[in-house]
Parts: structure tokens; sequence; C-alpha cells
């Protein structure tokens, strides 16, 4: 039966806007610290194609056989790395030693990096650089020095200007930052808070903070958590983090136009840590999280 041209038009303008709301939804990567995640029965299923290693600023300056095996394994499952840089092992901040690199400290010690991994073109120039845990903490100014000497030394590569924390300090760290990179057009954000409390403060002042695309860097949600003084932050819930995995893909990623990429932290759960967002548990099993993951990628 041949349908009337009028109709054919409508039919196909009425596909449009749903074709290109897929054709737009952002990626899905994961951020974790495993070898082993690429290994996984279930990682592969999932066809992610992007994935985030946290790392010491000067690990190219020494040998550090974990970056060596992690960027191995990611390039063996064709997944393409963000790397995130941060402290030097040994540093305890906030307590002492806390040292903030030197800028030409730090520029050497990415020239090393580049040169040892010439491929790796997705760089954050410091993890969570607005959180107490890191030297960047009080020194936004320091933290733009850095993303310029990744800048000069990285060219056509794509820059997460500053990988931030949705805490209380995050809006006044970032506009002081951005006054010293007005250059800066990608951010990362750890929007734990918005997504497990059901929110969209952090995200909110962070667009309304900064100009161009934000990254996701670490997010997800969590399924227990006990902060470092003992205080149950997050009781175990695995229904509990569904919701907030739901809340994430159906809320806070279509939020925004800006949103254009999404690292779910982290793939296995480890009964040894305080933390727990595994997206798989300990014995291997899938949790809920995961299928939620799953279905959202199309997998």
């Amino acid at each position: 039966m041949r349908l009337p041209v009028l109709l054919l038009t409508t039919l196909a303008a009425a596909l449009l806007p749903a074709a290109a709301s897929a054709a737009a939804k952002p990626p899905v990567g994961i951020s974790d610290q495993n070898v082993s995640t690429f290994a996984s029965p279930l990682f592969a299923p999932l066809g992610m194609e992007h994935a985030r290693y946290v790392t010491p600023y000067d690990a190219a300056l020494k040998d550090d056989p974990t970056l060596d095996a992690w960027i191995a394994a990611a390039r063996a499952a064709g997944v393409e790395p963000l790397i995130s840089f941060e402290k030097s092992h040994g540093q305890m901040c906030p307590d002492d030693p806390c040292a903030l690199p030197r800028v030409r400290r730090f520029e050497r010690a990415f020239k090393a990096f580049r040169a040892k991994y010439p491929d790796i073109r997705t760089i954050s120039p410091w993890n969570e650089a607005s959180h107490k845990t890191q030297p960047t903490y009080g020194s936004p100014k320091r933290a733009a020095a850095y993303y310029h000497a990744v800048k000069r030394n990285c060219a056509g590569c794509t820059i997460v200007a500053a990988d931030l924390l949705d805490a209380g300090n995050m809006k006044s760290w970032v506009t002081r930052f951005a006054r010293h990179a007005p250059d800066a057009r990608l951010w990362g954000l750890h929007n734990y808070g918005d997504a497990n409390r059901f929110r969209t403060t952090g995200i909110d002042q962070l667009l309304g903070a900064v100009k161009g695309d934000v990254w996701l860097t670490e997010t997800g949600s969590i399924v227990a958590f006990t902060t470092s003084s003992g205080l149950v932050s997050f009781q175990k819930s695995e229904r509990r983090a569904a919701k907030a995995m739901r809340y994430l893909f159906d809320e806070l990623v279509p939020h925004s136009r800006r949103i254009k990429r999404v690292y779910v932290y982290n793939w296995l759960s480890d009964p040894e840590n305080r933390w727990d967002s595994g997206l798989v548990r300990d014995d291997g099993t899938p949790r809920r999280i995961y299928r939620i993951v799953k279905r959202y990628v199309g997998a």
C-alpha cells in the first residue's frame, strides 16, 4: 500500500527527534583502577569505549608497573584511556606531607609521560583538585598552571581542565580557577552527592560558574560508604543504589546538553574497602546497577 506523501513527511518528522535524541546520548565509560576489569566476562558486553585511571603526576619519572599494566590492558580491550593525575605516592593530604609540586616539576613529569605514552591524548591534569585530600585544594591558581602546562605540551589533546567533587567549596574553587584559565572549555565533575541524594545542586553550580562542556568523570550510585572517622554515610543497600543509578541516567545525564560523557565508578566491589559502588559484587555476579548501565548503553 502506498502512503500519501504528506503522511510520510509527518511520520519522518515525528521520528527525527527520537533519532536525534538517541544519537546525542552521552557515551558511558568506566572509571576504575583495576587491570582485571577489562578481563571480566561482564565488561565486553557493555561495549564501553572509554575508561579513566588515576595515577601520581610523577609516575612516568619512576618505575610504575601498575600504570603500565593498566594502559596495556586498556589498549588490548580497545578502550580509550583518560588519564587523571594526582598527588605523588607518599603524600598524606590534608595531613603532612602534602607537597604542592612546582609547575616546572609537573611539566617535566608530564613531558616524560607524553614521551612514554604518545598515543594517550585524553588528559585530566589533576584528580579532584578541589578536594582537601589533594595539595591543589587551597591553590586553584596552581591547578590552572598545571592545566596550561598540559595544554602547552599536548597539542590537539582533549584536556579536562579541572576535575571537581560536588562538595561545598566547589563553586568558589572553580570560579577562582577559571579566572586563571579563561580558555578552559571542558570540565570534570564527580557528582556522587547529586546522584545519591537525588538533586541537581552540584551540576547546576558548575554549569552556572563555567563555560563549556562537562564530563561526569566519576559518578554512579553508592552501595555503602563509611567515612574515615567511622561515620556510616550510606548503609549498604543495593536497592537504594539502583534507585540512584536510575536517577543518574533518567534525570542527571539529560539535565543539560552540556554533559557530553559519563564515567561510572567503579567495577568490582571490595569488601575490605569503606567505599562500595561496584557494578559487580566481589563474587563476580552483576548487581542491579550493572543491568541499569547495560540498559542505558543499549547493550
